[in-house]
């Protein structure tokens, strides 16, 4: 069953979430998992392509968009289905995506923003109700 991790960061800015998901890529993939990053679209997809690349000057992240003739350690997904992936995804939509539990581990971002607050506590809910093991943690900055 997969395990779903909520990442509350404290701070209200929405675009922390991203900067987030590549600090929590980057840790997984420093330990050897592969990572898929969901989005809602090619826009998201590419500014999260440029993130990746820049979000620390010290850091190097091999990333590429999800495309099943390749495989890189770290892709974007922006609707595509998920092939082969089943490590860690990293869900940056608006939606869950529908083939999550394919998955081992779901991270699920969350900032004090009250439409980011009100979409993790209807996430939330929903896998709770249907018995996914939830983990908590509470980001500084």
């Amino acid at each position: 069953m997969t395990r779903i991790d909520f990442y509350v960061l404290a701070s209200e800015n929405p675009d922390e979430i991203q900067n987030f998901a590549c600090r929590l890529a980057e840790k997984a993939f420093r330990n050897g998992l592969r990572v898929l990053i969901a989005v809602d679209n090619g826009e998201q997809a590419k500014q999260l392509d440029e993130l990746l690349w820049t979000f620390r000057e010290d850091s190097f992240l091999p990333h590429a968009p999800q495309n099943l003739d390749q495989q890189a350690a770290i892709e974007v997904n922006s609707g595509e289905d998920p092939g082969q992936h089943h490590g860690l995804l990293i869900n940056l939509c608006a939606d869950i995506p529908r083939w999550f539990s394919r998955f081992d581990r779901l991270a699920e971002i969350v900032c004090q923003h009250p439409d980011s607050l009100a979409r993790s506590r209807t996430r939330y809910s929903h896998f709770r109700d249907r018995g996914y093991p939830l983990q908590s943690h509470k980001i500084a900055n």
